[in-house]
């Protein structure tokens, strides 16, 4: 289990991505109401409507599986990316040295698999560790392993993301449910409209 530390580091991205689904889902019922309130006398455009909501539903289907399908591979491609901004880490402060020293400072970790990993680095042969892995806010590091979280990087970020998969899941779930919905109502709309003006024929 993450300890609260770590839950309240990890918080702001879960809520951030939490905001992005519930505003994605407000426009997708809001656009919805509008054309339903636009076009419930044409059946053809709630058919068109019925359409794209399942276009977007299948892509995202397809998005979700390949995701599942392929999540070795993205772990292992973050590994080796991870491992690649290490051996080319500098304090000049480019994006990656400054994603590196955030993910370390904020999960309390060096190096990708444990804090060994800098030794094979040309930072640590000129200065040693990074000040992103000291145990301690004021720190020098140097070469000195016992000032330095020992724990790997990578093993952390995984665990984080995995446990926080289930929210994920439940929220996407939870959107895709709303979608069949919309399209399962705007098919029956446009049915209902189309069995109406033969009546009316």
């Amino acid at each position: 289990m993450a300890s609260p530390s770590r839950r309240l580091q990890t918080k702001p991205v879960i809520t951030c991505f939490k905001s992005v689904l519930l505003i994605y889902t407000f426009i997708f019922w809001i656009t919805g109401v509008i054309l339903l309130a636009t076009c419930r006398a044409s059946a053809w455009m709630l058919k068109l409507y019925a359409m794209f909501l399942t276009l977007i539903f299948l892509v995202e289907l397809v998005a979700a599986i390949v995701g599942f399908v392929f999540r070795h591979e993205i772990k292992n491609s973050f590994k080796n990316n991870y491992e690649k901004a290490l051996k080319q880490y500098n304090s000049t402060g480019d994006y990656r040295s400054h994603a590196v020293d955030k993910i370390q400072s904020t999960l309390h970790c060096c190096g990708v698999t444990d804090y060994r990993d800098w030794t094979d680095t040309n930072y640590y042969s000129e200065k040693g560790f990074p000040k992103s892995c000291c145990k301690r806010e004021d720190c020098t590091p140097q070469r000195d392993p016992d000032k330095v979280n020992n724990e790997g990087c990578f093993i952390k970020v995984m665990t984080i993301i995995e446990s926080e998969m289930g929210v994920v899941a439940g929220i996407s779930f939870g959107v895709a449910c709303f979608q069949l919905i919309g399209i399962f109502l705007a098919y029956c709309l446009s049915r209902a409209i189309t069995n109406n003006q033969y009546e009316i024929v």
